[in-house]
């Protein structure tokens, strides 16, 4: 099993004609033929996308909406690569047209507009991963976002990450140990987002595949110690996998933003050791470093 994509997820993207979203989807449609179903433009409906994939050529219809995308090819997700002025308008059309989960991967947001987002979200069945993360991938299924591919390797190990190239260390230290993934779940390091630790830990817990977990935070905001109390309450009813936490932006001073926009120290609050110590009083076992997040997994589950 794996969590939020498989290989029946059928793909929308919204800013397919950029050169990201070229790039993008022709690594997606080469990974596994992951079922990019076509790109959404306003102006270009009607049109058709040819991307390079695997030495050949790839045809996708371009429609005028997400709607109208959803109604003509039976699309459950989007992916969107629009420049950050117009990216908030694409998630709430995604989540107009009730596309079940949006994957945003575009960076710079105003937190301003997020806030309207995530209003709108949390009035809607969908699912937002993101902003500013690297996407969802299911090895040898499918591939939503900008990881990349060659790295994984099928398995047993869920990761979930705030930090995305964090997220490709823990995929490739796994793949390198013999473990492999179900699924890797990049959910972004702003401060308004669409999903967080819990939701995802809440997934990786219920799926039988997914024997044990990677969970990486950053400094700032309460998300880790949030999710560290989760699973205390879910070990007190019996739900508990091995897993292994690491949190980046150790040396960070406060009021000092490391990367993110989230990870940023303020009042006192969000900095590493109380993550860390959370983390640990959860039974989390929290990595000395990224480089040894899949040693210290094997560690964790020889017991």
């Amino acid at each position: 099993m794996s969590i939020l994509v498989n290989k029946d997820t059928k793909v929308l993207v919204q800013g397919l004609t950029g050169k990201t979203g070229t790039f993008h989807t022709e690594q997606a449609l080469a990974y596994h033929d992951t079922k990019m179903v076509g790109g959404i433009h306003p102006k270009k409906g009607g049109e058709t996308w040819t991307g390079a994939v695997n030495g050949g050529s790839r045809d996708l219809p371009i429609f005028a909406s997400v709607a109208e995308g959803k109604e003509r090819t039976g699309a459950n997700a989007s992916v969107i690569y629009v420049p950050p002025a117009g990216a908030a308008e694409a998630i709430i059309e995604a989540i107009d047209a009730e596309i079940p989960l949006i994957v945003c991967i575009t960076e710079g947001i105003p937190v301003s507009d997020m806030v309207k987002v995530k209003a709108r979200l949390d009035r809607s069945s969908s699912r937002l991963i993101g902003p500013n993360c690297p996407g969802v991938l299911t090895p040898e299924e499918c591939k939503i976002g900008i990881m990349p591919g060659s790295i994984f390797k099928k398995g047993s190990v869920g990761i979930l990450s705030r930090s995305g190239t964090l997220t490709y260390e823990a995929v490739f230290q796994t793949s390198n140990e013999g473990l492999g993934q179900t699924t890797a779940v990049g959910i972004g390091g702003d401060p308004v987002k669409g999903t967080e630790f819990i939701d995802v830990l809440e997934m990786f817990l219920a799926d039988d595949a997914t024997e044990s977990i990677i969970m990486i935070g950053e400094i700032g905001g309460s998300a880790e110690e949030d999710a560290a109390q989760f699973l205390k309450d879910e070990a007190a009813k019996g739900r508990k996998k091995p897993m292994v936490g690491f949190i980046a932006g150790r040396t960070a001073p406060p009021g000092r933003t490391m990367g993110h926009a989230g990870a940023v120290i303020s009042g006192g609050k969000g900095g590493a050791e109380d993550k860390i110590a959370a983390m640990e009083s959860a039974g989390i076992r929290v990595s000395p470093s990224p480089a040894q997040l899949g040693k210290t997994l094997v560690e964790v589950l020889k017991g």
